[in-house]
């Protein structure tokens, strides 16, 4: 019964219609005052703007400041130190670099203890993780603090 479809009593208003007599309530000036800027055709002030004054948005500091120490590590699992390196090998950041598993620039080398480590190996690095450590030792390997 798509005929008979209705918007249920109260659910529609009637628009208000602007600048049509003083008897409609919102005649001669619509509703925009006696002259002025909001008063003309193309009036009213952009978002933020305070008449001339500092606006807020201008007083307030930026969010955040820029740590010019910050110290980037290069972080690198045991899992993946694992399977490119064979038993006896020695792991730096050079050779870590080589396979590919950093990039050739940037901070301190860290290795981590994702994964499992399967052959003896002499790790050197900047930081160790403790975990990672126990690992390395366990497996029969070295773990060296440059």
């Amino acid at each position: 019964m798509l005929d008979r479809l209705k918007a249920p009593k109260g659910a529609t208003k009637k628009r208000t219609r602007r600048g049509r007599g003083e008897g409609g309530g919102l005649g001669k000036t619509s509703g925009r005052g006696h002259k002025g800027q909001n008063a003309r055709t193309g009036g009213g002030v952009k978002a933020g703007f305070e008449g001339g004054q500092m606006p807020l948005q201008r007083k307030l500091p930026k969010h955040g400041f820029t740590n010019v120490f910050r110290v980037e590590n290069r972080f690198v699992n045991i899992g993946d130190i694992s399977g490119a390196f064979k038993a006896g090998e020695t792991v730096d950041a050079a050779t870590l670099a080589e396979k590919g598993l950093i990039k050739k620039k940037g901070g301190p080398v860290k290795i981590l203890a994702g994964g499992e480590l399967t052959s003896a190996l002499t790790v050197k690095a900047n930081r160790f993780s403790k975990t990672a450590v126990e690992k390395i030792q366990a497996a029969g390997g070295v773990a060296e603090v440059i």
